[in-house]
């Protein structure tokens, strides 16, 4: 068979505990009350006031967290460069800016008579109604003024928004991904943070500067193919990168601990990894998902070496319906938020009781990746190392951005409508999953050619069987990959090589791959990629 089902699929039967909450097979609580105690918390604090270069941080906005430990402290992982790292004193002296009657001569803070936008108009969907032909009937319109704030009684308007900010962004978004934290990670410790981000790629660069110096020779471990980017990002810094095995849920735990066991920095060049790098739902490129298991095995070998863990999880909300097949049912999506909640497999940081976890969310896969706009979850320790480097880095993200996603996530949808919305997210994905899945069993060469049904993410990794190719043994691998290659884009369609993420390009490949993403192209034009796709391999391997 060339279609391999997931082992990590993810539907799970709901049960109703006694004080509310809804409980899955895969372990995951969601607590019912938690949307009425953040409104509750909102009405009792009253109408945010927070201006230009307001200080804030995640204790401000988040529940009690009585009775939870708090986090260890991670000194010995830290790079000197991290260490030394002072606040900006800058961004310090706007602390004073709260104080009533202050006549601020100290900051250079550009008055917002000079900024030449007084209104910013958006049209933007009512949930649960996501369509774009709903958005053009029935959208809402919504206006973000310069002065909002004194004229109108608002929470935030451009006057804020376009000002320096500190680098933990605005204290508006603060409160709104608190809670969104909150709701769907709950950290089991006391001490958590967060911090807003430019996105991704520019947290991670951040913290592997934060937890990786060249001069002690240090090195992280990751999925034996990894994020091409992020590999990028790390090769330049002089740290090795050292990939460990995966199968069909990623990351295979006890391979994890035999290589950390048995290892010789001699022959390897480097010091044992103290960083673990992975992306644990719709893997890039493998699709892989880990399960709850899977994630709690990884979590005890981490433990066990002492391993610090930057989880990358921006196709965490794409976790779709389970696969059925062709010609059976659509399973139904989930019939409310705290369904949908409940049905995503926890993620490291809810199962972290060390604070060994920093987990990387962005909005790039959810809402726009032109937004530039994410958020860092960690322990307060981390979380402060974080933003002394992003003061005099990329000094926060975009007021641009910020302003525009509070207006439609906290003023116009709340935490139920994007919740909808992911909800939604989720179906759309499902079916796109389902259009490329149908195109590939209709038009590859199953003997040939396999694949496991992806339970999250945007990619379908390929498995091409090197060994049935007519000249394999006389022909590398990597000729043939780049055969096929070559013969795709001449054929008109683009796929991604699997060479391109082999996280140790010194080794050779295990095994002939190609990643194909589901996210952009219409179902027809999904079908006649795969056609193509088909023709290529068929092609090398004379079949045709």
């Amino acid at each position: 068979m060339a279609i391999l089902q997931p082992t990590s699929g993810h539907a799970q039967s709901l049960e109703a505990n006694s004080d509310g909450a809804s409980t899955t097979s895969n372990g995951t609580i969601f607590r019912s009350s938690i949307l009425a105690e953040i409104k509750a918390r909102r009405v009792k604090s009253g109408n945010l006031v927070a201006g230009v270069a307001a200080a804030s941080d995640s204790d401000m906005f988040k529940g009690s967290t009585v009775g939870k430990p708090r986090a260890r402290r991670w000194d010995s992982h830290l790079t000197r460069e991290s260490l030394e790292r002072k606040p900006c004193t800058l961004k310090q002296a706007a602390h004073h800016l709260k104080k009533p009657g202050l006549i601020s001569l100290g900051g250079g803070l550009p008055s917002s008579e000079t900024f030449p936008f007084a209104e910013i108009g958006l049209k933007v969907p009512l949930a649960p109604h996501f369509s774009e032909s709903d958005t053009r009937e029935r959208g809402q319109t919504v206006a973000i003024g310069k002065y909002d704030v004194r004229d109108h009684g608002g929470t935030y308007d451009l006057s804020i928004a376009l000002n320096y900010g500190q680098s933990t962004g605005s204290a508006q978004m603060m409160r709104f991904l608190t809670e969104h934290t909150e709701i769907v990670c709950n950290p089991p410790y006391a001490d958590w943070r967060i911090c807003q981000t430019i996105g991704s790629t520019g947290a991670l660069e951040q913290i592997l500067r934060m937890f990786c110096d060249k001069d002690r020779n240090d090195s992280v471990l990751t999925e034996e193919f990894s994020f091409s980017t992020a590999l990028e990002t790390i090769h330049p810094l002089g740290i090795k990168v050292f990939g460990s095995p995966i199968d069909d849920e990623g990351l295979v735990p006890e391979a994890m601990d035999h290589i950390l066991t048995n290892w010789d920095a001699m022959s390897r060049g480097a010091r044992r990894p103290h960083i673990l790098y992975t992306v644990p739902s719709g893997q890039n490129p493998t699709g892989a998902t880990q399960s709850l298991k899977r994630r709690k095995a990884i979590y005890a070998v981490a433990q066990k070496h002492d391993l610090f863990i930057v989880e990358d999880e921006p196709y965490y909300f794409l976790q779709m319906q389970p696969y059925t097949g062709r010609g059976h049912p659509e399973v139904p999506p989930p019939a409310r938020v705290e369904d949908f909640v409940s049905s995503l497999i926890p993620t490291y940081v809810s199962m972290d009781l060390d604070g060994r976890v920093l987990r990387m969310d962005s909005f790039s896969k959810v809402l726009v990746p032109g937004s530039r706009l994410g958020w860092v979850v960690g322990s307060e320790q981390i979380i402060e190392r974080y933003q002394r480097h992003a003061e005099v880095a990329s000094q926060g993200p975009s007021g641009f951005s910020q302003v525009i996603l509070y207006k439609l996530l906290d003023e116009t949808w709340g935490h139920e409508g994007y919740l909808q919305w992911l909800m939604n997210l989720r179906m759309l994905y499902t079916r796109r999953r389902d259009a490329l899945l149908a195109a590939c069993e209709d038009h590859l060469p199953q003997d040939i050619v396999a694949w496991t049904p992806p339970a999250a993410g945007m990619f379908l990794w390929l498995k091409i069987d090197y060994s049935k190719h007519p000249q394999g043994s006389t022909k590398a691998l990597e000729e043939v990959e780049q055969e096929i290659f070559d013969s795709c884009i001449d054929g008109g369609v683009l796929v991604a090589r699997g060479s391109w993420f082999l996280a140790e390009k010194q080794k050779p490949m295990p095994g002939l791959f190609f990643r194909a993403t589901y996210a952009a192209a219409s179902a027809e034009n999904m079908n006649e990629a795969i056609r193509r796709f088909g023709q290529a391999v068929r092609a090398s391997f004379g079949r045709q």
